[in-house]
């Protein structure tokens, strides 16, 4: 099999979602890398092409140019579609499509594939899927950064109370924790008086804040499918560390709104949504 012959191999064991046959082309030392998954061994491939068709179950690659550039390389200008109807990267699908561009420089030698390197915006698909790019550091001094998650009632509701839940975790079971917290909050949404959630992630240290209208209320955890599958994963090997605690507010301060007629702030409750200048005031935000 010659050079041109390895790339077309490889593409076409792509397009039909075979990953023995994506293994299959690389030279037994052979190797792969891109923007997102660093150089990894051929046979690893076959484990990030699985990940990439379970969230995009039609995915396909067109091959827009292939050039032989000597020395057993081939150069290939590809385009990547796929509709997301599967989960991404934890997430749940978004039902978008995309069409991602890149290209492939590929290095073939008797025994298969030696090389494959791939170039691409790695901005791309998560942008495509209407999905945030936060760039940050992990910390810079005494701060951590991180990102956070909200789920909430709509409910206008003061809250009554604040469960705290604190868990540290390393490595690969962020992932698996961040899952039975949105599978947890997805049913926190059914139980009587939840106000809202909010769920922050900074590193290997995981923070959930959520809102009751009564302390009492949030005994409804206990009966959550999702929350009782979590400690009991808890119990057995997920996490380093973890404490919960239940908070009661002494008091919640006035929820100030500014009139768009005048440009004052006003009490929203006393004056029952309506400014001192006689103009209705904009729809007050949720407190939680």
């Amino acid at each position: 099999m010659n050079s041109r012959q390895s790339a077309e191999a490889y593409f076409a064991a792509w397009n039909d979602h075979d990953g023995d046959a994506i293994t299959a082309t690389f030279a037994p030392e052979g190797t792969y890398e891109d923007p997102t998954t660093g150089r990894i061994p051929g046979a690893g491939v076959a484990a990030t092409a699985q990940q990439l068709w379970q969230a995009f179950p039609d995915l396909a690659f067109e091959v827009i140019s292939e050039e032989e550039a000597g020395d057993g390389r081939i150069v290939a200008e590809w385009l990547m579609t796929g509709t997301n109807s599967g989960p991404f990267q934890g997430l749940p699908p978004t039902g978008r499509s995309i069409a991602l561009p890149g290209a492939d420089f590929i290095d073939c030698g008797p025994d298969g594939i030696n090389s494959v390197r791939g170039y691409f915006d790695s901005r791309g698909v998560p942008a495509q899927l209407g999905l945030q790019i936060v760039v940050q550091p992990d910390a810079i001094g005494p701060f951590t950064f991180g990102t956070s998650t909200a789920v909430q009632a709509g409910k206008a509701t003061r809250p009554g109370a604040f469960s705290i839940t604190t868990l540290f975790s390393h490595g690969e079971q962020t992932e698996e924790i961040k899952d039975l917290s949105r599978e947890t909050a997805t049913e926190m949404l059914g139980m009587e008086g939840f106000i809202g959630i909010e769920m922050i992630r900074q590193g290997g240290r995981g923070v959930t804040v959520t809102a009751w209208e009564k302390p009492e209320q949030a005994r409804q955890l206990m009966t959550s499918p999702s929350h009782k599958q979590a400690m009991q994963r808890f119990w057995s090997d997920l996490g380093d560390a973890a404490y919960t605690s239940l908070w009661v507010p002494e008091h919640i301060n006035t929820l100030w709104v500014r009139c768009t007629a005048c440009g004052k702030m006003s009490d929203y409750e006393k004056l029952e949504g309506n400014c001192g200048c006689g103009e209705a005031l904009p729809e007050r935000p949720t407190y939680f």
